[in-house]
């Protein structure tokens, strides 16, 4: 079993574990068996099997995380990719680079951002440039971090039209004309059919002064509106986004963390979500691979589909509680949120969700409120366990509840969790009446799927019947995005 927060080769040592397969792991065929056997062989299978046949291909680079070579050859095939397409494409298309994006923090952060970009574009008739993921050294999970930093092609993490897929479902028309916007392209591409004399340079200093309310208090419906008519009356091809000096303006990203951190999002709700950005918004092909391995080997129900009665409903989603637990990092972050005063992140604001209605948020002063803070944002065994049983019981108790309901009888902890806090809560929850706890540590993932394990968890989460989230998260804000995107019940999103 390959622990998601911890290298992947270390666990090439278990030579004992490996050794009691005996002559059955000796070739690819029987090993295959194995894997439809009870979960803890099927570990000890994928664990095998994982270090010739990583999903997506791929192998290892040198400081042992993934290569994605493969991967990156299919992004360099995409069928965009050719200078000789007609328009809105090709040589004669228009194209939208933001050098001015996030990198280097967390992936959450980088999501919600690149994703609202890739709106702008398709808003502008312009082809996005999808650009890879550079780790934060603190988050990458295989050490040491590479000389000059980690990076992840952005397909490995979703997939979608915002890594260069079609921006209309499949088998239906392009639009009503018949033409589709133009598909976003690799920065490779990008480079090759955008040199550097022919590209246009804007500075988001020179443009957030601009925009009513200024850099700190810009609506988001504003923001979106300057960018857009600035984009759509410019007759350049090609048009580079770029940022200022750091100490002109440190969050200089067209959507910056400002924005993400206040209600002046939610404007762009409306919008946003009804964007094929969000609707064509999916797994990618290495995260579908990792949820469909775990949930063939019953890791979520503790039954294998291969045993499953023809009537057992075979969805275990349909019965779960995901919980996004942050610890590590979140322990020092937590406490300075509450000194802060930070309001929620994100898509948490969202006015319809129960508990902005209810009024969970700290609404006290002082010292009462910074507690407050921090029984939500960091909650111990017993709030969690009691959080966990209030939610169940409003979930059964709702509006639109039927007496066909599927009962809540799985619990999937989301974290990052390394101590004995999650031994500690995963007892507690089992005397609570909890039968059935799963954890991000006990997912079987080949070594690209460790390397995006924050994506996994994610699409757990967008499938679970219910989800609790972190409201100071982006991680959460960006689950509960996708959740309500694919028309889940807002009653299904609550807060630690």
């Amino acid at each position: 079993m390959v622990d998601s927060r911890i290298p992947w080769r270390a666990y090439l040592s278990h030579g004992a574990t490996l050794r009691r397969l005996g002559v059955v792991l000796l070739t690819f065929s029987v090993a295959s068996l194995i894997l439809v056997a009870h979960p803890t062989t099927r570990a000890k299978g994928y664990t095998l099997l994982s270090s010739g046949l990583p999903v997506a291909g791929g192998g290892m680079g040198n400081n042992g995380g993934p290569s994605y070579n493969e991967l990156r050859r299919k992004i360099q095939d995409l069928p965009q990719h050719n200078p000789d397409l007609p328009f809105p494409e090709g040589k004669d298309g228009r194209y939208l680079r933001f050098t001015a994006t996030a990198n280097w923090i967390g992936w959450n952060n980088v999501l919600n951002e690149r994703l609202m970009n890739a709106h702008l574009a398709y808003t502008t008739n312009r082809a996005y440039v999808f650009t890879e993921y550079w780790w934060s050294p603190e988050h990458y999970q295989f050490k040491p971090v590479p000389e000059g930093g980690a990076n992840t092609p952005m397909p490995a993490l979703l997939s979608g039209p915002a890594v260069g897929g079609p921006w209309h479902p499949p088998n239906s028309p392009a639009t009503a004309d018949g033409v589709s916007p133009p598909r976003a392209v690799s920065e490779a591409y990008w480079n090759n059919v955008c040199p550097q004399e022919s590209r246009r340079i804007i500075n988001t200093a020179d443009i957030k002064p601009l925009i009513p309310g200024g850099r700190d208090n810009a609506d988001g419906r504003d923001i979106l509106a300057y960018w857009q008519k600035l984009l759509l009356d410019a007759p350049e091809r090609c048009i580079e986004i770029v940022p200022p000096e750091w100490d002109v303006d440190n969050f200089p990203q067209v959507f910056d963390l400002r924005l993400w951190g206040s209600t002046r999002l939610l404007t762009l709700w409306d919008e946003f979500s009804l964007s094929p950005v969000s609707t064509l918004l999916g797994p990618s092909d290495i995260v579908q691979a990792a949820v469909m391995t775990n949930l063939d080997s019953g890791v979520f129900s503790g039954r294998t589909r291969w045993w499953w009665p023809a009537n057992w409903r075979s969805d275990p989603f349909e019965r779960m509680l995901a919980i996004h637990l942050r610890r590590g990092d979140f322990v020092d972050h937590c406490r300075n949120l509450a000194s802060w005063g930070s309001g929620y992140y994100g898509w948490a604001n969202l006015a319809f969700l129960p508990d902005i209605k209810g009024g969970r948020f700290p609404t006290s002063e002082g010292e009462q409120r910074k507690a407050e803070v921090m029984t939500q944002c960091l909650p111990d065994v017993a709030g969690i366990v009691s959080r966990v049983g209030e939610v169940a019981r409003d979930w059964r108790l709702r509006p639109a509840a039927t007496k066909d309901d599927n009962e809540l009888d799985i619990i999937y902890l989301l974290t990052n969790e390394k101590g004995g806090f999650l031994d500690e809560l995963v007892a507690a929850l089992k005397l609570a009446g909890w039968r059935n706890i799963v954890t991000t540590r006990d997912l079987y993932l080949t070594i690209e799927q460790v390397d995006v394990s924050l994506a996994v968890d994610m699409e757990i989460a967008r499938r679970a019947e219910v989800f609790i989230g972190n409201a100071w998260s982006s991680f959460s804000s960006n689950v509960i995005h996708q959740r309500l995107v694919a028309k889940k019940d807002p009653w299904s999103v609550r807060f630690s």
